[in-house]
């Protein structure tokens, strides 16, 4: 298994407008010819049975087997991001004929650059890039919902705030541009501040923890690990909202997807099927397998197997205060090419409504300008194929 560390550079929203959609070209090499098979010597005829039959003529050399496509995946260290690994371990790209070349890259923007340059063609990172690329016109689309938090995410505030109208005015640690910003921004709205009633200070997890801990923030988005080590090492600290809540669940604000190249899509349809095909084969497996794969995926990210079980759990669907993992058929109702209703009282094709709403806060923001048509941030067209049959593992 190939996996590839590319250690996190922090890049701007702006970065991004920056990067021309450069196409690098694969030289496409010829196969292996095989030497021809030598006809036998005919045996002596004194020696031959009388129903001997004429030796055998020359074969014709066997084709040489096609290699199997290579395909660059990227994610961040995040059990949610972890079935690629599986697919790998398990072989479920060889039997589709595609090559998985997994990177972990822990800068989603970065992921997105590499992407827009041709050096990418699938990514795994949450769900609110959508209505960003689409303003710069770049090439990523949501072609599925992986998960959804599941009381994973949550808000957590210093000693001495006792309610939301306590952070007026005070530093909140969030991703800029990220869905930890939104979460915070609809909770304060919820308990009767303004969004912008705070002041948010862009972190990462790791520096989020140490942010709230060394007393500089006085709250902040956090998800496991990171929520507990908060809470572990500041007293007093405290939970004051958790994404179990049923407003949160219904929503799917706070969901990871899958994305593919718009260009990987159409210039390698079959193969986009392929790689989207590996993935559910990979979670179908998790499902039924999950001490096993469990194990894979910890190897994979280098995670203790404890904190993979803390965030995906141990019974193959969903735990409480990690996340939920939408199987092939519920990620189809949520993009509304499958028939029935997704999880979690959300509704058929709630992917339009998701894409809307996270729009309408990047507009909030200053992030985004205008409303986005939803073709410019989704493609159904990959999922749609491979909820036709899909191989058993």
């Amino acid at each position: 298994m190939k996996i590839e560390t590319i250690l996190p550079i922090r890049s701007s929203l702006a970065t991004l407008a920056c990067i021309s959609l450069a196409l690098f070209l694969v030289a496409c090499g010829g196969s292996t010819p095989t030497e021809e098979v030598a006809p036998e010597e005919p045996a002596p005829a004194e020696e031959a049975p009388t129903s001997e039959k004429s030796a055998p003529a020359a074969e014709k050399p066997a084709p040489a087997p096609e290699k199997a496509e290579t395909v660059n995946v990227s994610l961040f260290s995040w059990p949610g991001y972890g079935f690629w690994f599986v697919a790998k371990e398990k072989g479920f790209d060889q039997q589709l004929g595609i090559d998985l070349n997994i990177s972990i890259i822990e800068d989603p923007y970065e992921s997105f650059a590499l992407m827009a340059a041709g050096r990418l063609d699938t990514i795994s990172s949450t769900i609110e890039y959508g209505p960003i690329g689409a303003k710069e016109g770049l090439p990523a689309r949501v072609v599925s919902i992986a998960n959804t938090t599941y009381g994973s995410d949550k808000i957590i505030v210093a000693p001495g705030i006792e309610s939301a109208q306590d952070l007026k005015g005070e530093k909140v640690a969030v991703m800029e541009g990220g869905l930890s910003q939104i979460y915070m921004a609809i909770f304060l709205e919820k308990n009767g501040l303004k969004f912008d009633d705070v002041e948010y200070v862009n972190l990462i997890m790791d520096d989020a923890a140490g942010a709230m801990i060394g007393g500089t923030t006085a709250a902040g988005e956090f998800w496991e690990p990171f929520g507990g080590q908060v809470l572990e090492n500041l007293k007093g600290s405290r939970i004051i909202d958790q994404t179990f809540d049923p407003f949160w669940l219904k929503t799917a604000l706070l969901s990871d997807a899958v994305f593919m190249s718009d260009e990987f899509i159409e210039s390698k349809p079959e193969v986009a099927v392929a790689t989207l095909k590996a993935y559910y084969m990979a979670v179908d497996y998790w499902m039924k397998n999950t001490e096993e794969a469990n194990k894979i995926i910890a190897e994979g990210l280098k995670f203790p197997i404890e904190d993979v079980q803390g965030v995906i759990g141990t019974e193959g669907h969903f735990v409480e205060g990690g996340l939920y993992v939408y199987s092939l058929e519920e990620a189809g109702a949520f993009l509304g090419v499958a028939e029935g209703t997704p999880p979690l009282e959300q509704t058929n094709g709630q992917i339009n409504e998701l894409m809307s709403l996270i729009n309408d806060w990047w507009i909030k923001f200053g992030f985004v300008d205008e409303k986005y048509p939803i073709e410019s941030m989704v493609n159904t067209d990959v999922l749609s194929k491979v909820l036709e049959p899909i191989p058993k593992p």
